[in-house]
């Protein structure tokens, strides 16, 4: 049986990340200075600190200023509030993101909601999240934005397909739906919860994997030919490689959807770098809408 098409979001982002320079360089010869990201890391979370650098890597590449604040795991919530309004006051800061998790003596929620909506390149504060689910322009949150632009890459017109979202937070599962409307498509949310779940993904072209547990989507939740998109990415243990080692696998058994799918994201190297590349597409898209500079749609 004839294996899926391997998705490459690695190569889509780098495409991605080269039309962002572009746009980069047309908003700083617009505005005087070149698009800029304020991010946040709070403590020593150690995939935050590598996620962060890739970040502020990736965002020199494309032609933009990184601005870094790195901040003790003991900080408090009120001095990391006074940041973001100085962040949000400063009008050469075009985007601001807080790195997740943060420490439990401070609220998410609350950290999320006093970054300024057109600064939110995250696309997580309430207002984007409203604006999104009534059809209003908004910023998006980077992966469900990048699991869109690979759908699109893959079939073309979304419209009228049957599309699964396995997960419902408010990060990928809910904003993922509510794109995938805007495409219309007919969006079922599903969870781990979901009674039968193998005969609610049965009849979807589209089914997306973000429900956060590692391989739990297998080929019998696969429709024949559908487009699966893998979000997860989790670590386990692989004794094979030795003692201590482990290797990241999706939220999908990859060996038995790839058996059935039409085309699928590989872990890592699929949807990963798409939020990375959907990030910066976000920090141009804030500084172009702050300024009012034309960079187009994508």
């Amino acid at each position: 049986m004839a294996q899926a098409e391997v998705i490459d979001g690695k190569a889509f982002s780098e495409n991605l990340v080269k039309m962002v320079a572009v746009e980069a360089k047309s908003i700083e010869v617009a505005i005087g200075r070149a698009p800029a990201l304020a991010v946040v890391l709070v403590g020593e979370h150690p995939a935050s600190a590598v996620y962060v650098r890739n970040k502020i890597e990736r965002t020199t590449a494309a032609g933009m200023r990184s601005i870094e604040h790195r901040l003790p795991t003991t900080i408090d919530q009120a001095t990391l509030l006074t940041l973001i309004a100085e962040m949000n006051a400063d009008d050469a800061v075009d985007g601001i993101l807080v790195q997740l998790p943060l420490p439990d003596q401070i609220d998410e929620d609350a950290v999320i909601n006093a970054i300024a909506p057109e600064k939110d390149v995250d696309g997580f504060h309430v207002v984007n999240a409203g604006l999104l689910a009534t059809g209003q322009q908004s910023l998006v949150p980077c992966t469900p934005y990048g699991c869109l632009l690979l759908l699109r890459d893959q079939l073309g017109s979304l419209s009228g397909l049957n599309a699964v979202v396995v997960g419902r937070s408010n990060i990928v599962g809910k904003p993922m739906a509510q794109l995938l409307l805007r495409e219309s498509c007919t969006v079922t949310i599903a969870h781990s919860r979901t009674k039968d779940l193998p005969a609610a993904c049965a009849n979807a072209d589209i089914l997306v994997a973000a429900v956060g547990r590692p391989e739990m989507i297998t080929g019998d939740h696969v429709k024949q030919g559908a487009t699966v998109i893998d979000v997860g990415i989790n670590r386990v243990p692989a004794p094979e490689r030795g003692e201590g080692k482990f290797r990241l696998t999706g939220d999908v058994d990859y060996a038995s959807a790839a058996e059935k799918a039409g085309a699928i994201t590989p872990v890592p190297g699929g949807v990963g770098p798409m939020t990375i590349g959907c990030l910066l597409r976000n920090t141009a898209v804030a500084a172009a809408r702050r300024f009012n500079v034309s960079i187009g749609d994508i």
